[in-house]
């Protein structure tokens, strides 16, 4: 076994404890039973405190890598079996053949997705929209109307690109938003994440630099890495991604793309200034740098009028431009769009042909339909107003837990995203798996990093999916928690 820390490194030593002995297992350099060195032993010969290899040790025992004993210490999972004559038969090591950069996944959104938001539970983690605005009878007579309307082929086939007359109805709607394209220059997805993972797969070559705010969805990250492409954080404030010095370092790295969360920021929920957007353009055209704009929140303002994009602002085409309907249609319902030069379309589409053949129709049809009527635009207000309601509830909890717990949050004027610093007595680790103890979830703030390493002591919680009651709850048992937490870390703390 053979282990190195590199301090220079923003990774957590733990981390790279952990990342080192996953992969020594994996590839089978450790083997099945293979004896690890005590805690203090393996401690004392990295010259790391105690509790970090306790940490290491115990994030492999969670992903069934590890097993421990009183008396025997920590050894490799076994993963074999004892065959009818009695001898020793190696399972094949699945793990070991799956590649290193898949094997590192994390699923960020785990607690959401295998444990559904009840009565019982309450998820502050999903980014999902509210499920009181279109009732069931509304959707019901909506899919009659389409399968009436039509002959059976015609509305179970999609082109590659997406369903036309769908094509045709964003055109329209991104009109209001100051955005001019025709529907030749539109790809139709099911969600944004999979529009960035088709588009870095035509863009990025492996080495290739990509600039993103800092912070951002983990998924980002993870689609330019899996894509090859390297991660350059650029650091934000009040008004979005500082440009101040991104010219030189434009220069030093020559990014391929810069990739902007523009309206409402997930997750910090700052909405970008428009000094910023034209800044941003101004740079992009100086250097010929394309522009990347994920927009899946510019309709969800509360205060004031609605945040011009940056493709409304962009004078020809350097803008690419990613929309989403997941926060303001039916929970459930992906569909995604992106508006790119002909040339980018073709080769999109290309590739859909290539990895999935069609896309689903049902999604394509209801949105299309809900546009083509209206609906959409006038369910648009109703949003709104839901969202502004929990968001003001959510806050109004925030500032009477931080009458005990010394949090600090900024009341973010649109989206659904509430970024909350917490006091260092406040482990956030232990938070959150006190919180999931009591059927609470939300997600902490090193998944928004790209070396896990956050800034402060963060937590991301959503108010689009819970109902009013529910955050009331869920709050109330995030303040016992954060109470708890503080007060034994208070006695801990203090001089005997």
């Amino acid at each position: 076994m053979n282990l190195k820390i590199d301090r220079a490194l923003k990774t957590p030593v733990y981390i790279q404890i952990r990342s080192q002995l996953k992969e020594q297992i994996l590839s089978g350099r450790l083997s099945d039973g293979y004896a690890l060195p005590s805690e203090r032993t393996l401690a004392k010969d990295l010259g790391v405190h105690r509790n970090t290899v306790v940490r290491a040790y115990n994030e492999l025992k969670a992903d069934g890598l590890l097993s421990s004993y009183q008396g025997v210490g920590y050894r490799v999972a076994c993963r074999q079996e004892t065959g009818r004559n009695g001898q020793r038969k190696k399972a094949v090591n699945w793990q070991g053949l799956i590649k290193k950069e898949y094997r590192e996944l994390q699923s960020a959104f785990e607690d959401y997705v295998s444990k559904p938001q009840t009565e019982s539970r309450v998820s502050f983690a999903a980014g999902m929209a509210a499920g009181e605005v279109y009732s069931a009878k509304e959707i019901a007579d909506c899919l009659a109307r389409i399968i009436s309307a039509g002959d059976r082929p015609s509305y179970f086939y999609t082109p590659y690109q997406g369903d036309p007359a769908l094509r045709q109805e964003i055109a329209g709607f991104m009109r209001t938003k100051g955005i001019l394209a025709n529907p030749g220059q539109i790809q139709i997805f099911s969600e944004n994440n999979q529009a960035l993972d088709f588009l870095v797969t035509i863009l990025l070559s492996p080495g290739d630099k990509v600039f993103t705010e800092e912070s951002n969805s983990p998924d980002v990250y993870r689609a330019i890495e899996l894509a090859g492409g390297k991660v350059i954080p650029i650091p934000m404030d009040e008004e979005g991604m500082i440009c101040e010095n991104l010219g030189p370092l434009i220069e030093t790295h020559k990014p391929r793309f810069i990739y902007v969360n523009s309206s409402y920021h997930n997750p910090t929920g700052i909405g970008m200034s428009m000094e910023r957007k034209k800044r941003l353009l101004e740079l992009s055209y100086q250097y010929r740098v394309p522009l990347i704009e994920e927009d899946e929140a510019s309709e969800l303002f509360f205060e004031g009028d609605r945040i011009p994009s940056l493709k409304s602002m962009d004078p020809g085409e350097n803008v690419i431009y990613m929309y989403s309907f997941s926060l303001t249609m039916v929970p459930g319902v992906g569909i995604s769009f992106l508006i790119a030069p002909r040339e980018i379309i073709k080769s999109l589409s290309n590739l859909v042909s290539v990895r999935l053949v069609t896309l689903e129709w049902m999604p394509q049809h209801l949105a299309c339909q809900f546009l083509k009527e209206g609906t959409y635009v006038r369910k648009l207000e109703d949003f709104r107003r839901i969202y502004k309601e929990k968001r003001d509830r959510m806050c109004r909890c925030l500032q009477e837990i931080s009458g005990s717990v010394p949090l600090s949050f900024r009341k973010p004027r649109g989206g659904v995203y509430l970024w909350v610093r917490l006091p260092s007595a406040v482990d956030i680790s232990r938070l959150r798996k006190e919180a999931e103890k009591q059927g609470v979830s939300f997600l902490t703030g090193e998944l928004f990093f790209p070396d896990q390493n956050p800034r402060g002591n963060y937590i991301r919680l959503n108010y689009s999916y819970a109902s009013e009651r529910q955050i009331e709850k869920g709050m109330g048992i995030l303040k016992e928690c954060m109470q708890k937490i503080q007060k034994e870390s208070d006695l801990f703390d203090k001089p005997l």
